[in-house]
């Protein structure tokens, strides 16, 4: 006689086969991706996901200076910036400019006794102020103090505060002062530009150099600045390492019709000045 099968026993079976059938699909999907993260020529397209992190036009956007730099009774907030005149921090001189656009901006430039015979251009790199209103007026200070440093270093208004270092940082704080949401993966890829155009651009070999020229090209084959179809604070410290590496009139097409584009922004075209 053949024995009858327990209803719950046959029940408990189909469910212990539909999770091995699960768990097989599941161990597939995490050996493909395994193999894709491991093999080193893997190539992820992230421009998708770069396109749906919408961005307002930079022009628009304005951040809370009071919760980035700290509610001072009501003072003046300072950005106070000491760098050697023997490498200018162009980048910053850009974003200084942009800041402009945004925000009342008291500016001044200043010479340390650390320092001896600064250039004219430097000296005046931010013009002239014609038109000087009572300091309550102004939204944000913003001195640069030409100084026998190593590396550029930010204080603001914020006594406590340690110095914010190298040109990148800085450049990325400021910029942040636009109020720009961005995305993870947007987001990386910024800083992952901006680290590249200051350690492999400005200061790295010429085969470095060459393999930056590279992938600049290739990334503005596909979009208008280095990331999506907005400028970012990638596009100002590349830029800016370009022309003081001399590397730009080596760039490949992309790279030219990308430089041209930055030119026709008033920020940029302020520091060509400085570079003639």
């Amino acid at each position: 006689l053949q024995e009858e099968v327990d209803p719950s026993l046959q029940a408990l079976e189909s469910r212990q086969e539909e999770i091995l059938k699960r768990l097989y699909e599941l161990k597939s999907a995490v050996d493909g991706l395994s193999k894709m993260i491991h093999t080193p020529d893997a190539d992820f397209d992230v421009t998708n996901i770069i396109q749906t992190d919408e961005c307002s036009p930079l022009t628009k956007n304005k951040a809370d200076l009071d919760l980035m730099l700290g509610k001072d009774y009501g003072a003046l907030k300072d950005i106070v910036i000491n760098a050697n005149p023997s490498q200018p921090p162009l980048s910053l001189l850009v974003l200084h400019s942009l800041l402009c656009e945004h925000y009342k901006v008291l500016s001044a430039v200043h010479t340390h006794s650390s320092v001896k015979g600064v250039p004219e251009n430097l000296l005046k790199c931010f013009g002239e102020q014609t038109t000087k209103q009572p300091r309550h007026e102004y939204q944000l200070g913003f001195t640069l103090i030409w100084k026998d440093v190593p590396k550029p270093q930010m204080k603001f208004s914020i006594q406590t505060m340690c110095p914010i270092e190298g040109e990148g940082n800085i450049a990325r704080f400021l910029f942040s002062l636009f109020g720009q949401k961005y995305n993870a993966v947007t987001s990386t890829l910024i800083d992952s530009w901006v680290d590249t155009a200051i350690f492999q651009l400005k200061e790295g070999s010429s085969k470095e150099k060459g393999a930056v020229l590279r992938s600049m090209n290739a990334a503005l084959g596909k979009t208008s600045w280095l990331v999506g179809s907005e400028l970012t604070v990638a596009d100002i410290v590349a830029w800016c390492a370009l022309q003081q590496t001399g590397s730009a009139n080596a760039a490949p097409a992309n790279v030219q019709k990308w430089m041209k584009s930055c030119e026709n922004l008033a920020p940029f075209s302020s520091v060509m000045k400085l570079l003639k």
